[in-house]
């Protein structure tokens, strides 16, 4: 594996460079994990770079979501976003410089020029590639005022070299790339060229991102050979499968960072370490902490082969966190998803055991959802199964001596029903399974003790009243 160095004064650069088209997908937020951790790792400096010059499809909301779902993973940046739109004078004088120096030159091939070249190519089996045509030709053969593209004057011999730091040596022969343009007819400069000046005016030093941009370093080293630039340290990471092993999409769950937020009640720290893990280890550690990622993380853990995406996996991590989680601060994420019924403070003295049983925060307001029902209450159909007259007339003794309850809590309450069930000569779950459904409507909740001391004395009594004695239900 290739070094991580090359720094002459050892202050590392990294960025993030998305393109505001859509959200801040899994893939895109892994990268700016990567970029971050590096940065951070290396006591350096970690840049955000909004790369907009698709004006027909970059949209401010999609930059809100992106900068939104960066800030909620906690990624901050070290300066204000660069917008690569507002860099375009700057790429056109970098392309007007190679032109000068030789490095570049003049193309004044018509559309219908270029067209006709690659109908040929097609009709002979040969590769879709700029011809050179006007690569050793005298502009002043053009016709007066003819429209022109700048194109690079590439290496036409030999092969480039890249010593990756994930994917190790990678060359490719010079031949197979094409003198590309730089600058538009328009004047508005192309990918290729804008991401070289703005990574070296930004003092980028290690290019981290997806391995599907290798062959553009190949078409992108030229140009900082060309301007005698700082060639930078370039790492790219194998992309996101899914489980069945195809390219990640909407159906393996790749969604944008706010949609695990929303949709799935993902907390960040789990997202983070999940993301984290996918595609870089540190022996078979599975929860890291923040900190412990910025002191461990380096790229020689960034593995060759694609990681897959495990929602499972993901959730499993996510239930870790949770138990972890502050009462108070899961309660505030909870109630929104409950409702105006929802109470803050009352969530979070439950959180502790509701914490035990979920993997999301949707299934912590699932949980929740018994607290704050109105009677009566609405019961499932396995619950109304368990509610027969033998139940009731239990539900009524149940009625009758928890009314005689003056200590209420766990351990009172579970003395009481305990020695209830021993005069009935029944099994403690004789007395929980119906309780639980005429407390919660469900057959799932927590301990039912816990549920009793939630609900608390009044509520508790009225509810098991209200199936104690159906006709009074109303």
């Amino acid at each position: 594996m290739a070094s991580e160095g090359g720094l002459k004064d050892g202050k590392v650069v990294t960025r993030f460079a998305p393109s505001p088209t859509g959200f801040l997908h899994i893939g895109g937020a892994r990268t700016a994990l990567f970029n971050w951790l590096f940065a951070r790792h290396n006591g350096g400096t970690a840049l955000l770079r909004i790369e907009d010059t698709d004006k027909k499809r970059s949209t401010q909301e999609a930059i809100d979501a992106i900068l939104d779902g960066l800030d909620w993973l906690g990624l901050d940046y070290d300066q204000e976003p660069v917008f690569q739109s507002e860099r375009a004078a700057r790429h056109a004088e970098v392309a007007n410089e190679l032109l000068a120096s030789g490095n570049a030159y003049k193309c004044f091939a018509t559309p219908e020029e270029l067209e006709a070249m690659r109908a040929d190519q097609r009709a002979n089996k040969q590769p879709m590639r700029y011809d050179g045509r006007w690569r050793d030709r005298d502009p002043a053969e053009a016709p007066e005022g003819a429209p022109f593209v700048i194109r690079l004057k590439t290496p036409a011999d030999g092969e480039t070299t890249i010593e990756d730091a994930v994917q190790g040596k990678v060359s490719v022969k010079n031949a197979e790339i094409d003198d590309y343009i730089l600058l538009r007819a328009d004047g508005t400069p192309t990918y290729m060229l804008a991401v070289v000046v703005d990574d070296h005016d930004m003092g980028v030093t290690h290019v981290i991102r997806g391995d599907d941009h290798l062959n553009n370093a190949f078409r992108q080293l030229p140009i900082y050979r060309a301007m005698g630039w700082p060639e930078p340290v370039y790492a790219h990471v194998p992309l996101i499968h899914g489980n069945d092993g195809a390219k990640l999409s909407k159906r393996h769950g790749a969604l944008g960072a706010e949609a695990y937020r929303d949709e799935h009640g993902i907390l960040p720290e789990a997202l983070f370490n999940y993301l984290l893990r996918l595609g870089w280890g540190h022996g078979d550690r599975e929860e890291i902490t923040w900190d412990e990622a910025i002191s461990l993380f380096s790229l020689d853990g960034v593995g060759k082969s694609p990681s897959r995406f495990d929602m499972k996996k993901l959730l499993h991590l996510n239930g870790h966190y949770i138990r972890e989680a502050d009462d108070a601060r899961l309660a505030a994420l909870v109630a929104p998803r409950i409702g105006d019924a929802a109470d803050e403070a009352l969530l979070a003295e439950a959180m502790p055991v509701l914490k035990p049983r979920a993997r999301d925060l949707d299934e912590l307001a699932e949980g929740a959802a018994f607290l704050f029902r109105q009677r009566p209450l609405q019961m499932t159909d396995k619950a109304e199964a368990l509610l027969d007259d033998e139940s009731r007339a239990r539900l009524a003794g149940i009625s009758a001596l928890l009314s005689q309850e003056n200590d209420w809590t766990l351990e009172a309450l579970e003395a009481s029903l305990k020695a209830y069930a021993e005069e009935l000569e029944v099994g403690l779950g004789k007395l929980a399974q119906p309780l639980r459904a005429a407390l919660t409507g469900t057959t799932t909740s927590p301990g039912i003790f816990d549920v009793l001391v939630l609900l608390g004395r009044e509520e508790s009594l009225a509810r098991i009243d209200a199936q104690a004695h159906p006709a009074s239900k109303d």
